[in-house]
């Protein structure tokens, strides 16, 4: 068996960046691979064997993350965004036009500088960027235009678009990643009709019908999830309104899809309240969800959509399955306290608990074995810092930093580090049992879940509304009492 590949962490300050070697560390200490290279930005392709570094908006250099030695620069003015494709094959750059027949996005192939293929694009959006996209494997190359999905040939893009969907009104798509067998495309109410998401097959020869479709009402935007294996697909409906007046940040439902059909509909939550955060498993045989009004809840559905497991209840808003699988990290970022608690979800046992106050960004490390939060500007000025913890919470690494923008585990496939068919058996062969065994508080235990019964939830009531109708209660409950003191007192003359 070949050795695993070592940690690596890419680290931006203002003007440049550097590459730490990862943990283990010798003397708690991280020592430097590559030292400040001078950009504007910095990303390793999906893989992790590529790395495209932004020098200026003329300039873009790509390297080979193993040697770290430099392939290419692109010189080419007025860039306005840049991608590199999940294998490192192509760059996408978008530029500054001054004409619509001026092409302004432009496909380049890293090794050779070559461009493949250019298009024009007034802007760019999230939903838009990158305009082309991949699967995983870059086997299946797609693109989001006015009312349909355009496919190409991803070996030769020389041939255009080869194939079409037609998709009224598609606002955003999402193409899975592996395999890149299907594309789900986000359509939003328009005229009265609901929006809709809707599953396609990518191959050319496959019917332009959808294969799967869910609609629904009062949706204004969709966030997509597929699994590993491309079979089933979690889409987070976001409302701007909650016209039950029970949230002023509008309402989320979690849907979910199946290719074959098994299930196709909401996922049931037991509690009310927003979704916060979804994470497939990396084996994409079970899902992790928090959600619900605070404290929020963690649960653990299977790929049939049944919860397995209840990780507890806090001040959470983030969920991350480590790569391998085994562990899970529920956590509260943002305007919440920074709580973390880290769960073995094979063992059905919390690790432990910590604080990481003031997180942007966070992620477990390619081996499963360390998680990694930073404190970033430009969102936070004050306070910047990585803080490193491994997998049951114990604290590993600290350093502060005047001024930190990006921090970034070196990405790598979870295979490299051990075999995932292990996960898989302790998975299919996991017994939720109805009593836990061994000692621990009810928050650190995780817990069987019985199919969830959901409460139809109260109307909003203004607060005059609430004034009259504790009034009336009050009124209601003397007239009991009056009612209770005359009797007994009729009992008692009777008795007499």
């Amino acid at each position: 068996m070949s050795l695993a590949p070592p940690l690596e962490i890419l680290v931006r300050e203002p003007g440049s960046f550097v590459i730490w070697n990862g943990p283990p560390f010798s003397n708690n200490q991280p020592s430097i691979k590559l030292d400040k290279v001078p950009c504007t930005s910095a990303n390793f392709s999906e893989d992790g064997s590529k790395l495209m570094v932004i020098k200026s908006e003329s300039s873009i250099s790509i390297y080979d993350s193993k040697t770290l030695k430099e392939i290419r620069c692109f010189e080419s003015p007025n860039i306005l965004a840049a991608a590199l494709s999940p294998c490192g094959t192509y760059l996408q750059t978008f530029q500054k036009f001054s004409s619509p027949q001026e092409k302004n996005i432009t496909l380049w192939k890293t090794e050779t500088g070559e461009s493949v293929y250019a298009l024009y694009q007034k802007n760019t959006t999230k939903a838009t960027w990158p305009s082309i996209r991949f699967s995983s494997d870059e086997a299946v190359a797609s693109r989001m235009a006015t009312n349909e999905l355009q496919f190409f040939n991803a070996s030769d893009f020389s041939k255009g678009v080869v194939h079409k969907i037609r998709v009224p009104g598609i606002a955003s798509a999402e193409l899975s990643k592996n395999p890149g067998s299907h594309a789900a495309a986000f359509v939003p109410e328009s005229k009265g009709m609901p929006g809709s998401v809707q599953i396609y097959a990518c191959a050319p020869d496959s019917s332009s019908e959808p294969i799967a479709r869910k609609s629904f009402f009062r949706c204004s935007s969709v966030q997509q999830h597929w699994n590993h294996g491309s079979t089933g697909l979690l889409v987070v409906a976001q409302a701007d309104v909650d016209k039950t007046n029970q949230s002023y940040y509008g309402e989320t439902k979690l849907y979910y899809l199946t290719l074959d059909g098994s299930y196709d509909g909401l996922v049931s939550l037991r509690k009310e309240g927003p979704v916060h955060d979804v994470r497939w498993s990396y084996s994409g045989k079970e899902f992790a969800v928090v959600y619900g009004f605070m404290p929020a809840s963690a649960t653990i559905f299977d790929k049939k959509c049944k919860p397995l497991l209840q990780l507890g209840e806090g001040p959470y808003n983030t969920i991350r399955w480590n790569p391998k699988g085994r562990f899970i990290l529920v956590a509260g970022y943002g305007n919440l306290p920074g709580d973390m608690a880290f769960w073995d979800y094979v063992d059905k046992k919390q690790l432990g608990t910590t604080k990481a106050e003031w997180s942007v960004t966070s992620e477990w490390s390619p081996d499963g074995r360390y998680f990694m939060t930073a404190t970033t500007a430009p969102r936070l000025q004050v306070d910047n810092g990585i803080k490193i913890f491994h997998y049951n919470g114990k604290s590993l690494f600290k350093k502060k930093f005047d001024k930190l923008y990006q921090v970034d585990w070196k990405a790598d496939s979870p295979d490299k580090f051990g075999e995932i068919e292990e996960l898989a058996k302790a998975v299919d062969s996991l017994k939720v049992e109805s009593k836990q065994q061994g000692q621990g508080s009810k928050s650190s235990q995780a817990k069987p879940i019985n199919p969830p019964v959901l409460k139809k939830p109260a109307a909003y009531q203004p607060p005059h509304a609430k004034a009259k109708a504790a009034k009336e209660a009050e009124r209601n409950e003397q007239e009991r009492i009056k009612k209770q003191e005359k009797k007994g007192k009729t009992e008692g003359e009777e008795g007499c």
